[in-house]
């Protein structure tokens, strides 16, 4: 059975900065949601991160192409939780410059902040 799925703000995110929305929505939510449902049941889940990816308690990795979704399961409630998402391959639409510039950036941010 498919698990309800929830998406962060942080996944959605990520994902906008990989992919064009493919209805024009401002809202993603509904696109990664569709996803990684569409993942789910197909059976394309792992418990082992992509390569790179740090592990973390508790996470499952649903895969939809090129693309890992990196989730939070709640078994006992059949809850999924897209937390980010990654993009494997060597011809990525976001190079890692560039998402580790971002990353950079907030950590600066936060510094000068307090």
């Amino acid at each position: 059975m498919t698990p309800l799925v929830a998406v962060t703000d942080h996944a959605v995110e990520r994902y906008r900065q990989r992919v064009p929305s493919r209805t024009g929505s401002l809202d993603l939510r509904p696109e990664i949601a569709g996803r990684v449902a569409r993942s789910w049941a197909a059976g394309q889940i792992a418990t082992v991160p992509p390569p790179g990816a740090a592990a973390q308690r508790g996470s499952v990795y649903v895969r939809d192409g090129r693309f890992v979704f990196v989730c939070l399961h709640d078994r006992p409630r059949s809850e999924l939780v897209v937390v980010t998402v990654w993009e494997e391959g060597e011809q990525t639409e976001a190079p890692r410059r560039y998402t580790d510039a971002l990353k950079d950036r907030r950590l600066r941010r936060r510094d000068e902040s307090g």
